[in-house]
């Protein structure tokens, strides 16, 4: 059984930071794409970051870039997103993703909200 279990979030100021994580089961990792997305209320959602089953390429959403990073450790199967300089539209929930090869993105963690107060 595949599971992705996001964690991390929570109430932040403007400009702070938060690091999110996820953390992965039932899949071979090291295999996997992995993607950060987030939805905010009444909003589709969008892709945030993804980085490849290496973590040698990362790509990132432009509003996120500089601001987000996204890594991963093979060995522990977990996924991060380290979020600086946050600001109040980056408020959502936010969810990891996995998808093999170039397919799309199957599995989904039931995701964690992130706030950001003015």
């Amino acid at each position: 059984q595949v599971q992705l279990v996001e964690s991390g979030g929570g109430l932040v100021q403007a400009g702070g930071s938060l690091r999110l994580s996820c953390a992965v089961s039932g899949l071979t990792f090291n295999t996997y794409r992995m993607g950060w997305f987030r939805q905010a209320p009444g909003k589709e959602r969008e892709f945030v970051a993804r980085i490849a089953w290496s973590g040698l390429t990362t790509y990132y959403t432009d509003s996120v870039k500089g601001r987000f990073t996204i890594s991963r450790d093979n060995a522990k199967n977990m996924l991060y997103l380290q979020m600086n300089s946050l600001k109040p539209e980056d408020t959502s929930v936010y969810y990891c993703a996995a998808a093999k090869y170039n397919a799309e993105y199957s599995y989904w963690g039931q995701g964690t909200q992130v706030t950001v107060s003015s």
